[in-house]
């Protein structure tokens, strides 16, 4: 562990991942998955699974990047062209994989509802900003 990856090839492991599982991935579903991963990546490793920020947007935590990679999914279900799957050692794909089990019971709709009632996204939101989530209060939070 202790590896930090590019947050388009955790994106895109994570869309794999729920591929072969037969889940369902939409854009919106994808980002709260990326914020679930980063938290416990934080909690567990102690140290970020992507480099990359997340903001607080409308819809709850967001990393922009992979949003405008996918954006032109709309809300349908995302699928990958190709299976060029970046390396993410075992023990990080390990982690990864029980956080998408854990989040493919819910709905996007309920992944949102459920990151508006925790206080990183709540500290940081303000309509119109999209204000950096930062990996400090994301740990805080999760560890308690």
């Amino acid at each position: 562990m202790g590896n930090e990856y590019n947050v388009l090839d955790i994106a895109k492991y994570v869309i794999y991942y729920c591929t072969k599982k037969g889940y369902l991935i939409t854009n919106l579903k994808l980002q709260k998955i990326l914020y679930f991963i980063q938290a416990i990546f934080l909690v567990n490793t102690g140290s970020p699974c992507f480099k990359e920020e997340i903001e607080a947007w409308d819809f709850g935590p967001v990393v922009p990047e992979v949003y405008h990679e996918y954006k032109f999914f709309g809300n349908s279900n995302i699928f990958l062209e190709d299976e060029d799957i970046p390396y993410i050692n075992k023990e990080d794909k390990k982690l990864m994989k029980s956080m998408i089990d854990e989040c493919s019971d819910y709905s996007a709709a309920e992944l949102v509802s459920l990151t508006h009632k925790q206080a990183p996204w709540k500290k940081a939101y303000k309509k119109y900003y999209n204000n950096v989530i930062s990996k400090e209060s994301i740990r805080e939070y999760f560890e308690d």
